[in-house]
């Protein structure tokens, strides 16, 4: 059954995250028939509507710098009667990627959002890592700054839930060195990335060990490190 774009509606949609036969149908039908797609790098969502072989719609450039004003804008063209598909660069859009004004806009004023769900690195590798996945807090990207990760890190030492975090390529092996500085040698991690591409990876178990795994790997991409409370073991 196909999903045709209503007027006067925003739809959030999930995108692969590496993919691309993860995009369901349903995404692609309301991608296809939506007036404007609101998207976090218009090249980026350029080229994958013309690899998924969908009419490129009117795209329009939302990203962390400009979504205070972008949002405002797009609210207005949804009060107008345009649909509006939301869309980050890989997948589910306002978790670590922006969104979230447009959205809480569109409820203040009773627009009706709907979402498209698909592809969420966090949660895709939270279900292979082996860890506790019942309850889980998911942080994201902690500060750049060594001092207010370790600060994180020591808070929660004794948290109750399995802790998810994003990581850029370029901190993860000071990320796990201070985490390994806080938490111990022993403590129960997991890091995956490219996940659901050729080259994914995922390692669970001692955080050194999964550190010289990770390490020993060519590095690329975004990382999903996920950290047990204190005293799991595998």
């Amino acid at each position: 059954m196909s999903s045709v774009a209503e007027r006067g509606v925003l739809y959030v949609v999930a995108t692969p995250i590496g993919n691309l036969d993860d995009l369901s149908q349903r995404a692609r039908d309301i991608l296809s028939s939506v007036g404007s797609i609101a998207c976090e790098d218009t090249r980026v969502t350029g080229n994958l509507l013309a690899k998924l072989g969908i009419p490129k719609p009117r795209l329009v450039s939302y990203r962390d710098e400009n979504e205070k004003t972008v949002s405002e804008k797009l609210l207005s063209s949804i009060e107008e009667g345009t649909s509006l598909a939301l869309v980050s660069d890989a997948g589910t859009p306002t978790i670590s990627d922006p969104g979230f004004r447009l959205v809480r806009a569109c409820r203040v004023v009773g627009i009706p959002v709907r979402s498209i769900p698909g592809p969420s690195a966090a949660v895709a590798a939270l279900a292979v890592s082996g860890l506790p996945s019942d309850r889980f807090f998911f942080v994201g990207f902690l500060p750049p700054k060594s001092a207010a990760r370790r600060q994180f890190f020591t808070s929660y030492a004794d948290f109750s839930h399995t802790l998810i975090f994003y990581e850029s390529v370029h901190r993860i092996e000071k990320f796990l060195s201070e985490l390994i500085e806080v938490l111990g040698e022993d403590r129960t991690i997991s890091v995956a990335r490219e996940l659901t591409k050729k080259y994914e990876s995922s390692f669970s178990g001692k955080a050194t060990v999964v550190k010289d795994q990770v390490l020993s790997q060519s590095r690329k991409g975004e990382y999903v490190v996920i950290v047990a409370t204190k005293g799991f073991d595998l």
